[in-house]
């Protein structure tokens, strides 16, 4: 399963994909930080906005978050199809 659906980051993800957080690999501050804008591992995340340049729009419980592509590389994750 791994093999066929590998970790990324979520800087990869086109508009309108989903996918799991897996994990954060990254400093305790980026961490705190993340966390208290409700990212966290096993959270589902929508890409709502990409350009693959500037921030980017993830939308996460409900909410849309903008995310920097530094962080946002930072955030491993695994994508999912809606079945």
């Amino acid at each position: 399963m791994d093999d066929l659906n590998p970790q990324i980051p979520l800087t990869e993800l086109k508009v309108g994909e989903h996918a799991h957080i897996v994990s954060i690999p990254s400093g305790r501050m980026i961490q705190q930080r993340l966390v208290s804008i409700g990212i966290t591992p096993g959270i589902e995340v929508t890409m709502t906005q990409n350009y693959h340049h500037g921030p980017l729009v993830v939308t996460v419980r409900d909410t849309r978050i903008a995310l920097g592509t530094g962080e946002a590389k930072r955030i491993l994750v695994r994508k999912f199809s809606l079945s």
